[in-house]
């Protein structure tokens, strides 16, 4: 018999269900099994009775093992879930479970231990759904804008953009990199003619900090498109689609959101505001007396993000804010310029950043001058080859996925938002 989904089972009809045992309960006259597959869960009802055999085989299960139940669906008054139960007239165990080592209390590195077993919390697993219909809608949006998905290499030979914090690994007999970024390959694309395009993929980072919003793999929305006027005009398509994302989410899942993360989805209905830098900082320092500190002059920390949000909030009734005119001291040597300021952007969305993007140097003198500015040489050359035959202008931008989905459910840490976390001092499961 082909297995059924629990949701659309349909009563008095001889059905097979599978799934994982979530609950036992055995009482004088029953045995009780909560079983769950992906699209819902159910209670499979032994009566000891009258199904003798059966009981005795139901005790032998253990939570987390894997069943097969055949047998009808039925509604009663006295059952929850909609008053759906099952009544098995067979059990199969597929797969037996040992005690599971995961208590529901769990610090947190417990948790990461056993991620596999954490993920079957009901919260955890609607994390990655809900996570994964974010990526949906996004490249839903681009689509529709004639976008073309690609997929760049994350083994390099030179150490990409600044050559510092980076993986090195050995690759035969030279070394190699991990990508910090698609970045360059991003622009191959668009040197090669393809105008717009956009990858999601793991980026790498060698950075030794143990924060609640850094990690050392993480997945990256990356997203660039040629024929530009403006830096703007990459706004404008970022602003776009997380706008069109955010609604498709509210639609299908804000009530889901609502209930299991005490979270709102709020799906901005105007343009993002947009400040420089300078007019926000001085806008911190009039409203709450924030002085950034020396090191972070021409750029912002987390908590010039923080308050960044407090004071969109207050000003503009917005979670989302465009800051601009940032030092090209704390910009990427690729980044266009107009009056030696950079041309670009980063976006901040509840209270952190989610987005650098910014219009590319295309010219390849001009490019050739400001990597040699930052004392880039060998690292991209080859990078450097892509702008000498003619390159359209162009822009992109950037959405740390791990980073969107904190922010929208809620968590204290990334950690939450990762299906598997890495940091400096994990590298298992």
């Amino acid at each position: 018999m082909e297995r059924s989904l629990i949701k659309n089972l349909e009563e008095n009809k001889l059905s097979k269900i599978s799934g994982v045992v979530s609950k036992i309960r055995d009482t004088k006259y029953m045995v009780f099994i909560m079983l769950k597959d992906r699209s819902s869960f159910i209670q499979v009802s032994i009566d000891k009775n009258e199904q003798s055999k059966l009981a005795d085989k139901a005790l032998e299960i253990t939570t987390g093992s894997i069943v097969a139940f055949e047998g009808e669906m039925k509604y009663s008054e006295y059952v929850k879930n909609g008053g759906k139960e099952f009544i098995p007239s067979s059990i199969e165990i597929i797969s037996l479970a040992e005690t599971i080592p995961l208590e529901e209390n769990a610090n947190s590195d417990t948790k990461l231990d056993y991620r596999w077993l954490d993920l079957r919390n009901d919260k955890n697993e609607y994390t990655f759904r809900i996570q994964s219909a974010f990526i949906e809608y996004m490249r839903e949006y681009l689509y529709k804008e004639e976008f073309t998905e690609i997929h760049t290499p994350k083994l390099l030979g030179t150490a990409s953009e600044s050559g510092s914090d980076v993986f090195e690994v050995k690759y035969f007999d030279r070394k190699a990199y991990l990508a910090q970024s698609p970045q360059f390959y991003k622009q191959m694309a668009i040197a090669s003619g393809l105008e717009r395009v956009f990858e999601v993929a793991p980026a790498f980072r060698a950075e030794n900090s143990n924060t609640n919003r850094h990690c050392t793999e993480f997945t990256s929305f990356d997203v660039e498109l040629a024929y530009i006027n403006s830096f703007y005009d990459v706004m404008h398509l970022e602003q776009e689609m997380l706008k069109y994302a955010l609604g498709k989410l509210k639609e299908n899942y804000g009530d889901i959101i609502k209930e299991r993360y005490d979270m709102e989805i709020i799906v901005p209905t105007g343009d993002f505001p947009v400040i420089k830098l300078e007019d926000l900082l001085s806008e911190l320092n009039r409203r709450y007396g924030y002085v950034i500190p020396e090191g972070d002059i021409g750029d912002m920390n987390a908590e010039t993000e923080k308050l960044a949000y407090k004071y969109a909030m207050e000003e503009y009734n917005s979670e989302f804010l465009f800051v601009t005119d940032f030092k090209k001291e704390k910009r990427a040597f690729y980044h266009m310029r107009e009056n030696d300021i950079p041309q670009g952007y980063d976006l901040i969305w509840r209270g952190m950043e989610i987005t650098t993007g910014a219009q590319r140097e295309h010219r390849y003198e001009k490019l050739c001058n400001q990597a040699k500015e930052k004392g880039l040489g060998k690292d991209v050359e080859f990078y450097l080859q892509f702008f000498r035959y003619g390159c359209a202008p162009h822009g992109g931008f950037a959405i740390g996925v791990d980073r969107l989905t904190l922010l929208l459910l809620g968590f204290d840490h990334i950690r939450d938002a990762q299906f598997i976390f890495r940091n400096p001092s994990r590298l298992n499961p």
